[in-house]
């Protein structure tokens, strides 16, 4: 037998002494070379050396080769769409979560417009209050029994370690419809800015967290600039400054006893669950207090007799209250799929968001001295949140 050197297929390579005679391997030798090259990334290579007659290539070597090319070109092209699904994924995740943020600011600002204009003519913030519970829990119901939403398996201890929070929650709702019926929603937005001052406090206070001076530096613009803003606000009045006042200690009240209870929930009772159940007990706890004290107002009869327009009353406090259970959710949804402080850093832009809709909408006079405290107690919340981060464990004191 020729060998292949000698028919010009290939050059003869010192390097390579067994390539160029491979009759002289013994048998036993030569099936074991012949096993890994087939076996080996570079099964084409083989094949192609066994066409030239430099390895034996039989019928079931042939097809062997020909699945292993065929193995690896399967491999390489999954490796390829799994980098491809990964991206595609993440994209899709993405793209929800700006859906999601465009919604709870979309419903906050809806609310906020529509809010403003009912408590303008009708104002008894505690009727409008107590309808706007009244239509989250007919929603909350509605996800329960259609099976959209799990129904939560929650004890009588469960809803009495709720209690506090529903009673928090409803009172600081209250207080917000009253500061938005006094005074202008730009206004009440940039007081509801101090919240994370009462964070702070009432946290050092009853859980012992001692912030760390960045954190309390950090503070200073957010007091500096509701306090510039508040000496030059054109609708400013005292009863609506101390109810935004009131709603920012009563629903960081709601965060501090969170943790102090630490509700062990039910695999059922997520975050929205919860929520719903809050809203549930909320209209529960205020109806009655409605009664006791403005009595119902939302009746056709006393609309009229008050000469208002009862489509435009009904639709705009429906959608309103729509639109205050619907960001709540929302709202709910994101802190599930980002971090606390992105989550803090997207209601201080929600925030800004509303105030400057809000004074566009309803054409509210605003002074130099009034954006300026306003842009820094903004600026200053941005920058607590950030701070934030490096005081992931706080000090007990």
């Amino acid at each position: 037998m020729q060998s292949a050197a000698a028919i010009g297929l290939v050059r003869p390579c010192a390097a390579r002494p067994s390539l160029r005679n491979p009759t002289r391997l013994p048998p036993a030798r030569a099936a074991l070379r012949l096993s890994a090259a087939a076996t080996a990334p570079r099964a084409g290579l083989v094949a192609g050396l066994g066409r030239i007659g430099l390895v034996p290539a039989s019928p079931d070597h042939e097809r062997k080769s020909g699945r292993l090319v065929v193995a690896a070109a399967a491999a390489s092209g999954k490796a390829a769409e799994e980098p491809a699904e990964e991206g595609g994924a993440a994209l899709g995740k993405t793209l929800q979560l700006g859906v999601f943020f465009g919604l709870w600011y979309l419903f906050n600002i809806y609310f906020n417009i529509y809010n403003k204009q009912v408590l303008k003519v009708f104002p008894y913030p505690i009727n409008i209050t107590t309808v706007q519970f009244a239509v989250g829990t007919v929603i909350s119901l509605f996800l329960w029994i259609t099976g959209i939403l799990k129904r939560p398996k929650i004890s009588g201890a469960q809803l009495l370690a709720i209690l506090p929070l529903a009673i928090v929650h409803t009172m600081g709702n209250l207080f917000t419809n009253m500061s938005l019926g006094k005074v202008a929603v730009s206004f009440t937005h940039t007081i509801k800015a101090m919240e994370p001052f009462f964070s702070v406090l009432l946290s050092a206070m009853f859980l012992g967290e001692l912030p760390t001076p960045w954190v309390i530096l950090s503070l200073l613009p957010i007091v500096g600039g509701v306090a510039l803003a508040s000496i030059s606000e054109a609708s400013f009045n005292w009863a609506g400054f101390l109810a935004a006042m009131a709603s920012n200690v009563t629903f960081q009240s709601r965060n501090v006893l969170s943790k102090k209870l630490m509700l062990k929930k039910e695999a059922s009772l997520d975050n929205i669950n919860l929520f719903s159940i809050i809203t549930v007990m909320s209209f529960f706890l205020l109806a009655p207090v409605t009664l006791l004290t403005e009595g119902v107002k939302v009746t056709p009869t006393f609309l009229q007799s008050a000469g208002l327009n009862l489509q435009q009353v009904y639709t705009r406090s429906l959608i309103a209250a729509f639109c205050f259970h619907a960001y709540q959710q929302v709202s709910y949804m994101i802190l599930a799929r980002v971090s606390p402080v992105t989550h803090s850093v997207g209601n201080c832009v929600k925030r800004v968001v509303v105030i400057v809709t809000s004074v566009l909408f309803f054409k509210t006079p605003v002074s130099p001295i009034n954006s300026i405290g306003t842009a820094i107690a903004l600026a200053g919340v941005f920058l607590y949140s950030q701070l934030k981060r490096l005081q992931p464990k706080p000090k007990a004191a």
